[in-house]
């Protein structure tokens, strides 16, 4: 089984003015790549380049070695039904470039396809969760200066954060350190959601005079509050753990410590249930967001029917009556 590192806990004493100076030095990059995504008429690449790409500078690129370049650190494991995938660059703060963003694709449609995994949690090595993509290879593989990896498409790069990706099953984030950029965008696709105290959350492209165009100014207004999602998004703000647990962005902020037995605990408690069932209940709430009410209640009716057609729906009243715990089959 694949080594699922706990998080470290975070350094407070981070040097920031070195960290806006290497964002200052990387604002034409990002307007340059901007450009680039519109010459390309592709939105995905416009996504990917204005919105989480010049982000990641700022909290990512410290002039880090790279990595040797067979490594594939975004890690896969399941055990009793519970999926871990794991960000596993902590010398370039966990940013992506289009291998890792294909590696976390292919992990979310592994899931997403595996009958006998439930749910998943998420979450990364080192000081960070996610912070987007890694501009040093990103941009150069755009370009052309670096080759583009086999089978890469444009549409992982919002397949991996989460967006235009139908996901039924559960998702926990143990969410460890800085989430900003491509990170903040893939949280607003998560389900349930822990932190470290040390964890820090932004949409910070307007202050670059750029747009987060991931997924995050439509699903946070739906998530929490309006008055709390507008002043989050409009301020641009880096917020800490704490006041995103105030403004409802999270379920729980836990010490470092308890960060991935909390994430286990939400999901064994996940897996006690019946899978269809728990799919089907994510389902309608999710497909009920985009219907007026007479048409959630019809849809919510139809996910119903199909449930009680399956053979968990007989086992459930069965095991009750034989007091036992029951057997699930997902089928």
């Amino acid at each position: 089984m694949t080594d699922c590192r706990d998080p470290r806990k975070h350094d407070a004493g981070k040097a920031e003015g070195r960290a806006q100076a290497k964002a200052e030095d990387g604002i034409g990059l990002a307007g340059e790549a901007v450009e680039i995504g519109a010459a390309l008429r592709c939105p995905r690449f416009s996504y990917l380049l204005s919105l989480s790409l010049s982000l990641s500078l700022s909290l990512s690129l410290r002039g880090a070695a790279s990595p040797p370049e067979n490594l594939m650190p975004i890690h896969y494991s399941c055990e009793d039904h519970i999926v871990t995938i794991v960000i596993d660059r902590p010398e370039r703060r966990n940013s992506l470039d289009m291998e890792h963003f294909m590696g976390l694709a292919d992990s979310w449609r592994r899931f997403r396809d595996d009958d006998d995994a439930w749910v998943a949690i998420i979450t990364g090595v080192g000081k960070a969760f996610c912070t987007g993509a890694d501009l040093k290879t990103f941009i150069p593989q755009v370009t052309g200066q670096l080759p583009k990896p086999d089978k890469w498409e444009p549409a992982d790069g919002v397949r991996a954060v989460l967006r235009d990706f139908e996901l039924y099953k559960p998702i926990i984030a143990a969410v460890n350190g800085d989430c900003v950029a491509g990170g903040m965008e893939m949280l607003g696709g998560i389900d349930i959601r822990v932190a470290a105290p040390e964890a820090r959350f932004g949409v910070l492209e307007p202050k670059r005079g750029l747009f987060a165009g991931g997924g995050t100014t439509v699903r946070l207004p739906r998530q929490i509050p309006w008055p709390a999602a507008m002043e989050f998004l409009l301020t641009a703000d880096l917020i800490d753990a704490e006041q995103a647990l105030r403004m409802g962005l999270l379920n729980r902020v836990v010490p470092a410590d308890q960060l991935m037995p909390t994430a286990l605990d939400f999901a064994r408690r996940i897996t006690a249930n019946a899978p269809l069932a728990v799919r089907a209940t994510k389902e309608s709430a999710l497909q009920g967001l985009g219907m007026d009410l007479a048409s959630a209640y019809k849809n919510e009716s139809r996910l119903a029917r199909d449930i009680f057609k399956s053979e968990d729906a007989k086992e459930g009243p069965r095991a009750f009556a034989e007091k036992r715990p029951p057997q699930w089959k997902g089928r």
